[in-house]
């Protein structure tokens, strides 16, 4: 057994880097021990937050005791290096697993007798095989993994690298890779939700929503839209479907329909491009579209993003009479400072604060009442998404809101369809 030892010095936290990290990994597999380790990549959860809090030299001591902590945990068999930052990979001994998987969920580390900091871990990990490997292969392998465990939405922080993992990388590759592609074969489509009043229970507008069409199969946005959404290709996709929008809405109104007010959706990708607000309003008026007719929807998600350019865009679109509103409320932590400073036209209530109308959900309930009353007091046109039941309608309108989204009334229909509910002028 070849016993590799980490070159640190508490204060200044120098590790041994990528290249010593690679060199241990063909030396294993040039003795044929290989096969007895695992490898990980890890990233310390937050790490910036804690040096914002302690100050840089305290960090790096919080950093240097959990990274100390690590290594009496999982034993002398261990090759610890640093990539740069917070992140840094590992070679441990198969033996090692348990202590190492429960080491990186989270550690009370010490400033100093009285001030500890929690610190955890995101991890990718990948248990070699004895044969076939190479430093390539393992450093794809647990980048794919630690890219997947600390994706957002990922609900396990460590994520060991498999098959399924593998070809779920690959699917995603291609996803990127026929993007502009699929843009020049239009085989994105629009799809149109209607919004209804439920006074009269009129279509009062619509929200559009992106569908793919690829090989004469329909890919779930579920699949597509996250991966864009790590690139600008998202923002091209997201202008290529309000041009499609206005080119609907054009063609209807020539037509001579009574149109409604369609509402596109916005990644928060957008914010970081000074001229967002200036490309939008070209597009529409590229069609002579009245902006009454457009309606941008920004997630709540987005409001993590900067204040200032979130508002700067929401008072640019009110100042040019298009209507902003905050999608999927309630699924993130927008501060109500933040509604209260812009002016947002429309709140939409994500489907989650509507109870399971199999069994009462006091909490839910009154967290969906009192979200309709601010939302009321502050002025916003309120919309409740994901209504399928009619009991949810009657529960929704019980609570004083009016207007509603969901597979009760419609399912987000195609073009041909949808535009079939839009009767003609008399």
């Amino acid at each position: 057994m070849i016993d590799y030892t980490v070159n640190a010095e508490d204060e200044e936290l120098q590790i041994n880097g990528i290249g010593y990290f690679l060199n241990c990994i063909d030396d294993l597999i040039e003795i044929g021990e290989i096969g007895l380790f695992g490898a990980c990549r890890f990233n310390l959860k937050n790490f910036s937050i804690i040096n914002d809090q302690l100050g840089r030299d305290n960090g790096t001591k919080v950093m240097r005791r959990f990274l100390d902590g690590l290594e009496l945990k999982i034993g002398v068999d261990h090759v610890l290096c640093r990539l740069g930052g917070d992140n840094f990979v590992l070679l441990f001994h198969k033996a090692s697993l348990d202590q190492l998987r429960y080491y990186l969920t989270g550690q009370d580390i010490y400033v100093d007798e009285d001030e500890s900091v929690y610190v955890s871990a995101s991890a990718g990990i990948f248990m070699m095989p004895e044969n076939g490997m190479n430093r390539h292969i393992i450093m794809d392998a647990i980048s794919v993994a630690a890219k997947s465990a600390k994706d957002a939405e990922s609900q396990d922080y460590i994520v060991f690298y498999d098959h399924a993992l593998y070809e779920k990388d690959e699917r995603e590759k291609y996803i990127h890779n026929v993007f502009s592609q699929a843009i020049e074969n239009k085989e994105f489509k629009v799809y149109y939700q209607p919004k209804v009043n439920l006074k009269n229970y009129m279509m009062t507008g619509a929200e559009a929503l992106c569908r793919w069409v690829h090989n004469e199969e329909v890919v779930s946005p579920g699949e597509f839209i996250p991966v864009y959404e790590k690139s600008q290709a998202i923002c091209k996709l997201d202008f290529y479907m309000l041009e499609q929008v206005c080119k609907d809405l054009r063609r209807w109104l020539d037509e001579g329909r009574q149109v409604v007010r369609v509402s596109v959706n916005l990644s928060r990708r957008h914010l970081r491009n000074q001229k967002t607000l200036s490309n939008i309003l070209e597009i529409i008026d590229k069609y002579d579209i009245p902006h009454k007719y457009i309606e941008i929807e920004l997630t709540e998600t987005t409001m993590d993003q900067n204040f200032d350019s979130i508002k700067r865009l929401v008072v640019g679109l009110k100042d040019n009479g298009i209507a902003a509103s905050v999608d999927d409320f309630g699924t993130g932590y927008s501060s109500l400072n933040m509604l209260r400073e812009a002016p947002w036209e429309v709140l939409k209530i994500d489907r989650s604060y509507l109870p399971d109308t199999k069994k009462y959900d006091e909490k839910r309930h009154s967290m969906l009442k009192h979200v309709i009353a601010i939302a009321s007091d502050m002025g916003f046109e309120c919309i409740v998404e994901g209504v399928e039941t009619l009991e949810q309608l009657k529960m929704i309108k019980r609570n004083n809101c009016f207007m509603a989204q969901g597979y009760y009334f419609d399912k987000p229909l195609p073009v041909e369809e949808f535009e079939e509910k839009l009767i003609y002028e008399q």
